[in-house]
């Protein structure tokens, strides 16, 4: 599936709730599914800068394909970069970096979550963008 098929499911799932609660609920919800993370990637390196909340992120590229892994200490931080995980892990760095991430708006999310809610949200993106070019940076240096 694409990034935008990914996101479409995600607005269509998000769709079928009026209320903001029970769209907290299904977050919380999505966050409770994600694997919990390896405790030797809960390093300082692993750390997003920006968020409240704390949030590790580890990425792996595995044949051309950024495959992701997350935790954090707030349930609603959790669902957040669960959805980001979904929706972008398992993609090739070069998919990643020319995803438009519309889904975030379209499900209400830049407008439900508080300001530093909303920063955590941007630096986890920013933090997948950046492991997406270093992975394709590395491909580029390997082919020549």
């Amino acid at each position: 599936m694409t990034i935008d098929q990914i996101q479409d499911e995600v607005v269509e799932e998000f769709s079928a709730f009026d209320d903001w609660m029970d769209k907290y609920a299904l977050l919380i919800e999505l966050g409770n599914s994600l694997p919990p993370l390896d405790e030797r990637y809960k390093t300082e390196n692993n750390l997003i800068e920006g968020c409240q909340s704390r949030v590790w992120l580890h990425a792996e590229c595995d044949g051309g394909r950024i495959h992701f892994q997350a935790e954090s200490d707030a349930v609603i931080v959790k669902g957040i970069v669960s959805l980001l995980i979904k929706v972008l892990s398992g993609h090739t760095p070069q998919e990643i970096l020319d995803a438009h991430l519309y889904f975030i708006e379209q499900i209400g999310l830049t407008e439900h979550l508080s300001p530093t809610r909303s920063n955590g949200l941007l630096a986890m993106v920013k933090q997948m963008r950046l492991y997406a070019m270093v992975f394709k940076a590395r491909e580029e240096e390997q082919k020549q």
